[in-house]
């Protein structure tokens, strides 16, 4: 069991002082009440609620908001229930009965229980879900997060598969509570039952993966159930619309999916996009050090690559294939693949 705070403690011995004086008040305003017996009566008082606040003990702030919400949705279908007028019918339905005052007694009783009944359903309820799903059930309530939970995080089938976001959530760049939409989920449990043996070994990549996160203490991480959702809809749309619902950010490696958020509005991190932001920039003009390892497409041109992977040519190179070359860049080009880049020996080296 999890100790207490020293502040806790502390407010527990003010609380019996206080019931103990509580209870010698009450002796001095009734002098044939002996001074044990108030004493007794303070002392259970506060060993009562004391007990209460230990069963509690994992009961935060958030929780009682979240149980507040709940019963207020309780008492307000209790009110519109007795509004059908039902107590009235209860004092109709008892005005045959002889004993006096049963009919106002029932019509009371079934108040009471109503509204008494509702706000227990209403409390638990909200209990048992987490805040998402209230946005999710009624888009326009949500819980705010705390600014150090960071956005909520939604993740499609091919970022998982990917195998680069535990190492990201482990080095904090991106923080935040991660959702899992059930049909990505699906997806992945039938890919990872797939006859095809490259579709297969993805899925249980994927799967593995998403058990490595949730046995990380400090990424908190679950299955949104999108059973409420259309399921015309295609699948990216799906993960679009849960994003926009939740006010989540997507991440994803799939370009036409980032395309397609982008379109609606959703916010969305791909991280092929992250990733060449990482990459060092090579400047027209730099002189680095490069290893040739082959030959390139010309017969004169000569291929490295930059410990980032970026590939360099070097014209009038071919000779010095198998050796490491002080080059300068002359020019790049951007094409789909990433960045390629044209060089030349330097002066001392070509000489």
């Amino acid at each position: 069991m999890k100790p207490s705070k020293p502040s806790v403690n502390v407010a527990r011995v003010i609380y019996i002082i206080l019931c103990l004086l509580a209870g010698f008040a009450v002796v001095l305003g009734a002098p044939k009440v002996p001074l044990w017996v108030g004493l007794f009566g303070g002392m259970m008082v506060s060993i009562f609620f004391i007990l209460m606040e230990s069963s509690m003990r994992n009961f935060t702030l958030r929780g009682f908001s979240t149980a507040t919400f709940g019963i207020g949705v309780g008492l307000l279908c209790a009110f519109l229930l007795n509004r059908a007028q039902i107590p009235e019918l209860i004092q109709i339905a008892a005005s045959g009965i002889e004993i006096e005052g049963v009919a106002e007694a029932l019509a009371l009783a079934f108040n009471v229980a109503s509204y008494a009944s509702f706000a227990f359903l209403g409390a638990v309820l909200a209990l048992r879900s987490d805040q998402e799903e209230f946005s999710f059930i009624i888009p326009y309530v949500r819980f705010r997060q705390d600014a150090a939970s960071g956005q909520l995080l939604i993740l499609d089938a091919e970022v998982i598969m990917d195998g680069r976001l535990p190492s990201l959530m482990a080095a904090g760049f991106l923080t935040g509570r991660v959702l899992v939409p059930q049909f990505v989920l699906d997806e992945l449990q039938v890919m990872a039952n797939s006859p095809a043996a490259a579709k297969r070994q993805r899925g249980q990549r994927g799967l593995e993966i998403l058990s490595e996160l949730q046995k990380n203490p400090a990424v908190p991480i679950s299955i949104q159930d999108s059973r409420g959702m259309a399921e015309d809809e295609s699948f990216q749309g799906r993960l679009v619309q849960t994003a926009k619902l939740l006010s989540a950010r997507l991440i994803t490696t799939d370009e036409n999916l980032t395309k397609v958020a982008h379109l609606q509005g959703a916010d969305i991190i791909n991280l092929n996009d992250l990733s060449d932001a990482l990459k060092p920039s090579v400047v027209v003009g730099e002189s680095v050090r490069l290893a040739l390892v082959r030959a390139g497409k010309d017969d004169h041109q000569a291929v490295g690559y930059m410990p980032d992977g970026t590939m360099i040519v070097v014209n009038h190179a071919i000779n010095k294939v198998g050796t490491s070359q002080d080059v300068t860049v002359i020019s790049t080009l951007q094409t789909s693949a990433g960045q390629m880049v044209f060089a030349e020996l330097n002066s001392n080296e070509e000489s």
